[in-house]
């Protein structure tokens, strides 16, 4: 978190199936309740209403500002920044992003869902929080991620984020974005996740746990008996090399260009994919887009000083 003339930068990243900003990472599942849960542990009081964070994740919707649960994920994230350096109160400018092509039509919608209360009061995790919310930039997903290591960029690179629910593309020419050559495709992990699932289901008539699947799909393994393990695994192989086949189609060629992989499917191509990784970046640092944002707020604010 940066902090200008006692601002407080706080950059969110809004995935699909997690919410992350520059020191935390929560998953994005929201379930509300009329009455205080049995159970402590990521409950957020907003509104009379207490809401549950963090089990499952969110279904797919292309146009965030239409889910009120991303207003409660934001307080969410804001707090537990916050909670980071043991602050409960502050002026706070948002920084958050929007998947590549489809951030002009949606940017401003976005910021004005995002700022719809100057002052909010609310409780997380049985602490009081009192946020002034004075601003927010909204950057293009994925981009971000890397701008910090623009300086080693050369000739054609092709960006590649891949989140839960999508896929953003961009190339980057001489370590300028060429916002002419990007796309978003909706190819998200997501997709995996749906497909192991269903080829358990399948192959040995039961259900099995996200948790237990997306475990083998970070980690590439799990405690789990060696046939469903190989089961996953067959999935996310074929779901790693449509990937490829994917940036193919955009003219992905890795004889004449480098590619970098952030975001949540890079854990994917790391443990499942064949690929030359003399010229594949993967930055699994999952809060590296959230510090992305951060880093451009900080630096657009102080110009405007």
């Amino acid at each position: 978190m940066r902090e200008l003339n006692n601002i407080k930068i706080i950059a969110v990243d809004h995935g699909y199936g997690n919410i992350k900003t520059a020191n935390t990472v929560t998953s994005t599942g929201v379930t509300a309740y009329e009455t205080e849960p049995i159970f402590s542990g990521n409950i957020l009081e907003y509104g009379g209403i207490y809401y549950r964070i963090g089990e499952g994740h969110k279904e797919f919707i292309a146009d965030k500002a239409m889910d009120e649960d991303y207003y409660i994920l934001t307080l969410m994230a804001v707090a537990r920044e916050l909670n980071v350096y043991g602050i409960r109160e502050a002026d706070v400018h948002l920084a958050a992003g929007l998947p590549l092509t489809w951030i002009r039509k949606q940017r401003e919608d976005f910021r004005n869902y995002l700022l719809r209360n100057k002052e909010v009061n609310f409780r997380f995790n049985s602490k009081d929080y009192h946020i002034r919310f004075v601003g927010c930039n909204l950057f293009p997903q994925g981009y971000p991620a890397i701008v910090g290591r623009l300086g080693d960029f050369k000739g054609t690179n092709l960006l590649a984020d891949i989140g839960n629910g999508t896929m953003n593309i961009l190339y980057i020419n001489n370590k300028k974005a060429m916002e002419s050559r990007c796309w978003t495709e909706k190819f998200g992990v997501n997709q995996c996740m749906i497909a192991a699932k269903n080829a358990v289901l399948d192959s040995f008539g039961v259900k099995i746990e996200e948790s237990t699947i997306e475990q083998v799909l970070r980690f590439g393994t799990a405690d789990i008996s060696k046939s469903y393990l190989d089961c996953i695994t067959s999935v996310a192989r074929r779901y790693v090399a449509d990937i490829f086949a994917t940036l193919r189609r955009y003219e992905y060629n890795p004889n004449l260009m480098r590619l970098y992989i952030v975001g949540g499917g890079g854990c994917l191509v790391k443990h499942f994919g064949q690929y030359d990784e003399s010229r594949v970046t993967i930055l699994d640092d999952i809060c590296a887009t959230a510090k992305g944002y951060e880093y451009l707020a900080f630096a657009s604010l102080r110009r405007k000083e």
